[in-house]
């Protein structure tokens, strides 16, 4: 893969920047997956997936976990192709297994206005969730309309549209290794 955003080769688009590298992504990563793992030893946590962003972020961080878990993905939309959220959240994909009397670790990618897992926790919980905790990877706390704290945070990032590692702008850019900053 190219080491640099204005390669030819990633969608003939020199307007990113990189924000946070490849290999800053897989150290901070690494150190989630002993945190989750020291947090829940002795436990069976089922992550859940929000797709399609987060899930290069999961298959990572459940290689760092040290423990027997097991996983499910759930789709929701909120962004639909632009780049604003549009305030309503709804289920696209539901999860494949009931979650009652689980231990839920949501992974998300990034947590902005805090809608979309605000009302994920809430449902999750009326379907009877032993614990519900989130980790994300990027956090705008700036963003936030609603309170949401994650539980474990990969990096806080300033009020700009990111793409890379799973995120995207209208379905594009989610295979690059790396976070940039679209730039207008």
């Amino acid at each position: 893969m190219p080491s640099t955003p204005n390669s030819t080769t990633e969608f003939n688009n020199p307007t990113l920047e990189i924000l946070i590298t490849a290999g800053q992504l897989q150290k901070r990563i690494g150190e989630m997956g002993a945190e989750i793992t020291r947090d829940y030893a002795g436990r069976r946590p089922e992550l859940i997936c929000v797709l399609k962003g987060a899930v290069l972020f999961m298959s990572d961080l459940m290689r760092a976990i040290d423990l027997n878990l097991s996983i499910d993905f759930i789709a929701v939309s909120s962004y639909g192709k632009g780049k604003n959220s549009t305030g309503e959240v709804r289920i696209v994909k539901d999860l494949d297994e009931p979650l009652e009397g689980r231990d839920i670790i949501l992974v998300e990618d990034i947590l902005d206005t805090g809608l979309t897992l605000s009302y994920l926790v809430n449902n999750f919980r009326s379907r009877g969730a032993t614990s519900i905790r989130i980790v994300t990877l990027l956090n705008k706390p700036e963003r936030r309309k609603v309170e949401v704290t994650p539980d474990y945070c990969g990096f806080n990032i300033p009020d700009k549209f990111v793409v890379g590692y799973g995120l995207d702008y209208a379905e594009r850019y989610r295979n690059l290794p790396y976070i940039g900053v679209v730039k207008e």
